[in-house]
């Protein structure tokens, strides 16, 4: 998974925190911990995960 290109999460702040990184391949996604970029990855499909988001986007 190293080789893929991560993009830490807009909403993370400065001092760390709960932070999550991106990255995306073709028809997947894979999501991790920043703080443990070593740990485990999620990899989820790219329609999983876009319907994840909009189910987010519909939260109150």
């Amino acid at each position: 998974m190293n080789e893929l290109s991560w993009r830490k999460s807009s909403y993370s702040g400065p001092d760390g925190g709960n932070c999550v990184e991106v990255a995306h391949t073709v028809g997947t996604v894979h999501v991790r911990d920043s703080k443990d970029q070593r740990g485990p990855v999620l990899s989820v499909p790219t329609g999983r995960w876009a319907d994840f988001i909009e189910k987010l986007a519909g939260q109150p």
